[in-house]
């Protein structure tokens, strides 16, 4: 099948990559929740967000998870929106049925108890058959990330990073596998032999790491994930500014990693508060005044003012080609809190979306826009 348009032609000057992660979405609308222009109008959140400048979207996948959100049938669903809709595609593997962080990385209930060679193998065989199966009706993923914020490994025990003297061998292993799935399902893996990172092809490989802020981090796990053959094209940065240090902290890394490693750069996960008030009664993120940044006040100006900060940043450092807010659209509606197995959860993140809590664009998305040209 044909591939649908995606990524428009940027002028030299833009932001290249001007992206949202919007994985709640199909939740969200399921339980009723409109989205309205600056003009007060409902209309389809894609047109809203082209229309404030925004080119790519980033969406998570899930194995299993318990409420059926987040699963290929609904990325499928939405890859299809956001090819329709011109957008490039970022394709986020958490390679679990719920969230995987730094914190917890919790293998699929499928490879509970899988034995290494089984684990690699699962990993392959499922990262194949979801790019297979997005490439068959015409949506591959532009970006591809390999793991989900995996500072301290992935699918534990079995590529935790715990302090052995082989876990980064055994991380690199289960990294190597989902990176040939890709390869090998873009029809290049086979050409070079199959499963092997040779393999050619379109789409790039992200890591990604949370703690942007952090060099030594960044270049302690770095160094040894490159020394173990592990080969991608892109180094995947969260930063929050309430977690991960300054701005400066942020620029001084971007600059060390794009010329220790010569790759690029995304910043693909960020957010900010509008407001402390809280909309579902769920216990917020960011929920104080003590939380918020010095000259970042929790209004939609301090809001605006993050972004444009922080998107000028990775403007101006070098091989740095885009940041994704996160969660932009995350509405704080009864159905649609952060807990797959538990429908009466919360949402701790919607006094941090660019839509207030009735749908309505803020002028903090507009910044989008600054950037676009």
């Amino acid at each position: 099948m044909a591939t649908l348009e995606a990524t428009p032609t940027l002028s030299a000057s833009a932001l290249p990559i001007r992206g949202v992660d919007i994985s709640s979405l199909p939740q969200v609308e399921a339980k009723g929740g409109v989205f309205y222009n600056a003009d007060g109008q409902a209309q389809d959140i894609f047109e809203i967000l082209a229309d404030h400048g925004v080119n790519y979207v980033r969406l998570k996948l899930w194995h299993t998870p318990a409420n059926g959100y987040n699963n290929l049938e609904k990325v499928k669903g939405m890859a299809l929106r956001i090819k329709r809709a011109g957008m490039g595609f970022l394709l986020d593997f958490h390679y679990s049925d719920t969230w995987a962080d730094p914190a917890k990385q919790h293998k699929p209930l499928a490879w509970w108890d899988y034995d290494d060679t089984q684990l690699k193998t699962a990993v392959y065989d499922y990262t194949q058959e979801v790019i297979t199966a997005l490439r068959e009706q015409g949506t591959p993923p532009d970006i591809v990330q390999i793991g989900n914020e995996i500072t301290n490994g992935m699918l534990w025990d079995a590529g935790k990073l715990d302090g052995s003297a082989d876990q980064f061998a055994r991380l690199a292993g289960l990294l190597k596998a989902g990176i040939a799935g890709v390869k090998d399902a873009e029809g290049k893996g086979q050409e070079a032999g199959g499963k092997g990172q040779e393999a050619g092809g379109n789409v790039k490989i992200m890591l990604h790491l949370d703690k942007g802020g952090d060099n030594d981090l960044y270049r302690w796990w770095f160094d040894n994930i490159i020394a173990e053959g592990v080969e991608f094209d892109v180094i995947g940065l969260s930063f929050y500014g309430y977690w991960h240090g300054n701005l400066s902290d942020l620029a001084a890394n971007l600059a060390d990693l794009a010329q220790r490693y010569d790759k690029e750069l995304i910043v693909v996960e960020t957010a900010y508060a509008y407001t402390l008030d809280n909309q579902d009664g769920y216990g917020n993120i960011i929920a104080r005044e003590d939380q918020l940044l010095p000259g970042y006040p929790a209004t939609v100006e301090g809001q605006s003012a993050w972004l444009r900060d922080l998107m000028q940043v990775v403007k101006d450092a070098p091989r740095a080609t885009g940041v994704f807010y996160w969660e932009p659209a995350w509405l704080g509606l009864k159905g649609c809190g952060w807990n797959p197995a538990d429908p009466q959860s919360g949402n701790a993140w919607e006094n941090q979306a660019l839509f207030d809590f009735d749908g309505h664009v803020l002028p903090s998305l507009a910044v989008f826009r600054e950037f676009a040209q």
